[in-house]
């Protein structure tokens, strides 16, 4: 255990300076690519998170169900007005949008930030494409901007975003309850994060996970992810 002078326990040392901020970015991949939001996404996003998806996609989140494209389009509106939300859209390899993901809690002093508003159209659900995604937002903040800590939070009901966090190599840090009152009910929020020195075994993890040897000629996983 370290101690200061006065025979305190304190933290181990860190050589650090902050970093450059999180900024809008495009992420390519294998699988798929991450953009920002733009207008011109706004038609695919509706089509596909909306009509094409099932309206319980928008159960743990602030927003939705929409009705109309306005609603989407004001929700993303929000989100990019926010400084500090930088909201990016998942695409096909082709370039159709599928789904959505942040960059909440901008902290570059710290070298802290969080993925979150996530939203999946069905076809995007519990694909490899989904976990690329992932892999390629995390990988940015980690190996691009050298950031410290990333964080996943979510209901703590929400069970399927608690077992993707999981997957994802994530680790559960506890719970706040009474943390947030949204769609007129209480949220208590599960919190997880990864931090630099998990980030290796991580990556690692992924990248072979992502490795075209791992997929049959129908797009099968051979070896499921564990990290």
């Amino acid at each position: 255990m370290r101690t200061n002078e006065h025979g305190q326990p304190i933290g181990r040392p860190v050589d650090w300076s902050p970093r450059e901020p999180v900024r809008p970015v495009t992420l390519a991949g294998r699988w798929c690519r991450i953009e920002p939001v733009a207008d011109q996404h706004l038609p695919e996003l509706y089509d596909a998170v909306v009509l094409g998806s099932p309206p319980s996609t928008w159960t743990y989140l602030a927003a939705g169900p929409f009705d109309e494209p306005a609603g989407l389009d004001a929700w993303l509106r929000e989100l990019d007005e926010d400084p500090g939300s930088l909201p990016h859209v998942i695409c096909t390899p082709e370039g159709r949008a599928v789904g959505i993901a942040s960059y909440l809690r901008l902290d570059h002093r710290n070298g802290s930030v969080e993925v979150g508003g996530i939203a999946y159209a069905a076809e995007l659900q519990r694909t490899t494409a989904a976990t690329e995604a992932m892999y390629l937002m995390m990988r940015h903040v980690f190996d691009d901007l050298g950031y410290r800590r990333y964080e996943w939070k979510c209901d703590s009901l929400n069970e399927p975003s608690r077992r993707a966090a999981a997957r994802l190599g994530f680790t559960y840090e506890g719970t706040f309850r009474n943390a947030l009152v949204y769609k007129d009910r209480n949220r208590d929020t599960a919190w997880f994060s990864i931090t630099d020195d998990e980030w290796p075994r991580v990556r690692s993890a992924l990248e072979s996970f992502l490795q075209p040897g791992n997929f049959d000629g129908a797009g099968r996983q051979r070896t499921a992810l564990r990290i």
